[in-house]
């Protein structure tokens, strides 16, 4: 196990931040396209159990009534989406789309104590899990990779900025705090 462990870990494909490019394209692409559906109304009458239960979000529909509640939650992940695009190269819009996914999964994470029959009763209930509770678990991971982009992101925006100069035909490296 060790040899493999060993060889593995001295592969290329593990020595960069091909985890990093891989969370991020993956939550842009989940965020584009749950985004798209948020505009039909097949969508909009499938939220209404989770904007009624939902301990963050329940304002919205008295607020703000069904179509704009769920134009307004897809114009966001649009958001959150093209700012996590935008953090391949700028980690500070990355830091910002990683902070609205975050406050996006706290959301929508503390729906599920809340969720009516989201327990199966013939399975005598917690954790047997049916129906929306079952479909919102996913966003337990994404609340995590939603962290893990978000603390990537604040360490690289932190780091101060090296540009490599040159004096006299010699590189010299400059520290941009």
């Amino acid at each position: 196990m060790n040899w493999l462990i060993n060889r593995l870990s001295k592969m290329r494909l593990f020595q960069g931040d091909l985890d990093l490019h891989l969370v991020r394209a993956s939550m842009v692409v989940i965020y584009f396209f749950f985004g798209y559906q948020k505009w039909f109304d097949y969508e909009a009458q499938g939220l209404i159990p989770f904007f009624t239960h939902g301990p963050l979000i329940f304002w919205m529909v008295p607020v703000f009534g069904m179509k704009v509640s769920t134009y307004f939650l897809g114009a966001s992940e649009w958001l959150f989406g093209a700012l996590l695009l935008a953090g391949f190269g700028n980690r500070k819009l990355g830091v910002l789309g990683a902070l609205g996914s975050v406050v996006t999964f706290l959301c929508t994470v503390t729906i599920i104590p809340f969720m009516p029959d989201g327990w199966a009763r013939s399975a005598s209930g917690f954790p047997a899990m049916v129906g929306n509770v079952a479909f919102l678990m996913k966003d337990v991971v994404l609340l995590a990779v939603s962290f893990y982009l978000l603390k990537q992101d604040l360490v690289r925006a932190a780091l101060p900025t090296q540009v490599v100069a040159e004096r006299d035909g010699q590189a010299v490296n400059q520290v941009i705090a």
